[in-house]
């Protein structure tokens, strides 16, 4: 017996060990893409928001899970003529909503554009209040400009907390976390021109 006979069934199995493990691979690949095609929130988890392609794929996420609290009249705008906001939906105290989603990297901080946009689409949508939704952070004058016009910031940390509560089934703490307004001390152009002139 020479050595060549010894190593085919090396060769053959390491063929087939490796076939199997990319079938493996592709297998699990297309189950991330179903599951973020879908946007189906009890499959969903941070990561796989992360890895979503584009923007849109975030607001169908939103969209639907939106609709699985239970809040009315939850609409997704048209991509094109959107006026600035995501979708709209109407809160348990009636109040008719507009979010802008914004799904970025972790690392990169959502800017003033985001805040102006949304509040000038108050007045086509004829909302009540506005939220900007991000799985990324806010800049400083972001979140200046959002408390000075009443806009409701919801970062990564409010994101994951809202997956968390949605899929524990605690709705009413997640709906809370929506519609609760924020109370940060707001400093405006008036107030710091005062404090520098003292």
């Amino acid at each position: 017996m020479n050595w060549n006979d010894n190593l085919t069934p090396w060769v053959i199995g390491s063929i087939v060990v490796l076939l199997l493990l990319a079938w493996v691979i592709r297998r699990i690949i297309r189950r991330g893409q179903r599951i973020r095609s879908e946007a189906n929130p009890r499959k969903i988890s941070i990561k796989d928001i992360d890895k979503m392609e584009d923007g849109s794929e975030f607001e169908l996420y939103l969209f639907h899970l939106f609709q699985l609290l239970g809040y009315e009249e939850v609409h997704k705008t048209t991509s094109s003529r959107d006026f600035g906001a995501d979708l709209v939906f109407t809160d348990r105290l009636g109040r008719r909503n507009v979010i802008q989603a914004k799904r970025y990297g972790a690392n990169h901080p959502v800017g003033l554009s985001a805040v102006q946009e949304i509040y000038t689409s108050m007045r086509y949508y004829e909302a009540d209040r506005s939220i900007v939704l991000t799985s990324a952070r806010y800049t400083e004058a972001c979140r200046t400009l959002a408390a000075v016009n009443g806009v409701k910031l919801l970062d990564r940390e409010d994101l994951m907390d809202l997956i968390v509560l949605f899929k524990s089934r605690r709705v009413e703490e997640a709906m809370e976390l929506i519609e609760e307004d924020d109370e940060e001390p707001v400093e405006t152009w008036q107030s710091r021109r005062k404090r520098t002139t003292r």
